[in-house]
């Protein structure tokens, strides 16, 4: 009985708590979703090859309006729209089960309407049904809350350009052509916007950064503003690897572009999320 409730305990502890609390990621809990982000990367992969869908720039295009409309979805819970336990599936990591399952949904939906001969183009009644969904979640939260820093909207933006402009300009005249690629820069601009987000709201507005190493180094260095190079540090390696480690094949070909897919969610949602919380003030 000690040990179950010892494990029971290490649960709630670590994986429950932080969602019913909202109290962000530990140690644990962290390299456990990234466990499983690998693990799903693979099912992901072997279900775009079913559906006969590459995660190309065109792709890459349908879909961001689906990571801005699951990012405006978790603001739902920032605004303490919802009560529990209904709530606890807008937090993060329920909120990225319940858009993964209708993201798909919706794809396939989209590809079964140009095969019926309704929609000429799949990819884009599916970036056309995100956009419709983006604009729902922004009137909902519009109709709840109201702006009240309207410099987020413009700061975090320029800032996130200006920088990624700089590394765009450097790479035409070193000839690094791979960071002036379509998709790669828009990694790097996920992520601007993301370090931006968090500079700005953690040094300016007094938010916090709730991951782990992120919120360990800021502390170490006194500002958020550490969060520029580290991004860059992290990711401008990660996309020459991406480009230049990988096999010709099909496969990873595949599995290479789904990883840069992923990379770009994982800065743009919460680049997104931070910067409409910011200015409506939530």
């Amino acid at each position: 009985m000690g040990i179950l409730e010892g494990i029971q305990g290490f649960i709630y502890k670590y994986y429950i708590d932080p969602i019913i609390y909202d109290t962000g990621y530990n140690p644990v809990n962290t390299v456990t979703w990234a466990i499983i982000l690998g693990l799903c990367l693979f099912g992901v992969l072997k279900l775009l090859e079913k559906l006969n869908v590459k995660a190309d720039w065109d792709f890459v295009k349908a879909i961001i309006p689906f990571i801005v409309a699951g990012s405006t979805l978790r603001v739902f819970e920032d605004a303490e729209l919802f009560s529990p336990p209904l709530q606890y599936l807008f937090i993060t990591p329920p909120i990225y089960i319940l858009m993964f399952l209708i993201t798909v949904l919706l794809l396939v939906l989209s590809i079964v309407l140009q095969k019926a001969g309704y929609v000429k183009d799949w990819k884009k009644a599916f970036g056309a049904a995100g956009i419709v969904w983006v604009l729902i979640n922004l009137f909902i939260l519009l109709s709840n809350e109201s702006i009240t820093n309207i410099k987020a909207l413009v700061i975090i933006p320029v800032l996130g350009i200006a920088l990624v402009a700089l590394v765009y300009l450097v790479a035409r005249r070193t000839g690094y052509s791979m960071f002036t690629q379509r998709v790669n820069i828009t990694i790097l601009l996920a992520h601007m916007l993301d370090a931006s987000s968090t500079f700005f709201g953690v040094d300016f507005l007094g938010y916090y950064e709730k991951h782990v190493v992120p919120s360990y180094l800021i502390d170490l260095v006194g500002t958020s503003s550490i969060m520029f190079p580290l991004k860059l540090i992290i990711f401008i390696p990660v996309i020459y690897i991406l480009d230049t480690q990988f096999d010709d094949d099909d496969e990873s070909k595949r599995l290479r572009d789904l990883v840069k897919l992923t990379i770009i969610v994982l800065g743009l949602a919460p680049a997104t999320r931070n910067t409409v919380r910011m200015v409506l003030g939530i």
